[in-house]
């Protein structure tokens, strides 16, 4: 196995939407991409609310600066970084993750930008590339790399199908239930023991 491929939120860290959604009691934010899968739709909700509620991205900043990576996390982080590549593909924002990051030691991250307006409200988001995490997976197989890609929710669902050696993480039941062609790994010493096998 040459590169692994992660999704960030659900896998290494905490929802960071979530979260944010328990500080401020607003549930409408716990929406994520297990129950939407458009994420234009997703982003464009979330921001919608933020607007409305006048919240502005120190306000999200404070509560990820006391988050911490899920348990296991780091350990795992530390193992497969011995053995291999590690290449992390995330749909959130370089403006939200830098605490998390470090964190988990720095691994390589490719994500997307947020909009910041003057008043350091989230104006808009921008995505490095639609289909990101795909592509990245699919440029990886091109420069004849061998691909490992897990995550956790719908999003991830094109990286893993483009990758040679795959499986779910701590996914919502409905989506074992749609792919019962994918292994699933319940934490992180089951992801370990599946690249094992493979490494």
């Amino acid at each position: 196995m040459n590169i692994v491929c992660l999704d960030l939120e659900g896998v290494l860290v905490p929802e960071i939407w979530i979260a944010f959604a328990e500080k401020t009691g607003i549930e409408a934010l716990k929406r994520t991409t297990r129950d939407e899968p458009d994420y234009d739709v997703l982003m464009r909700y979330r921001l919608g609310i933020l607007n409305e509620a006048g919240f502005k991205l120190a306000d999200i900043e404070e509560v990820i600066g006391t988050l911490d990576p899920l348990a296991g996390a780091l350990d795992f982080v530390r193992w497969l970084t011995a053995q291999t590549r590690l290449v992390i593909l995330s749909d959130t924002f370089s403006q939200f993750v830098g605490p998390l990051m470090a964190k988990l030691g720095h691994p390589t991250l490719f994500c997307h930008d947020l909009v910041i307006d003057s008043d350091g409200r989230i104006a808009d988001y921008q995505l490095r590339l639609k289909d990101h995490k795909r592509k990245a997976v699919e440029a990886f197989k091109a420069l004849n790399f061998e691909t490992f890609a897990a995550g956790d929710s719908y999003n991830d669902l094109s990286m893993i199908d483009a990758a040679d050696q795959k499986c779910l993480f701590r996914p919502p039941a409905r989506l074992i239930g749609e792919r019962p062609d994918l292994a699933v790994a319940s934490d992180h010493s089951e992801l370990q023991a599946i690249l094992s096998k493979l490494l």
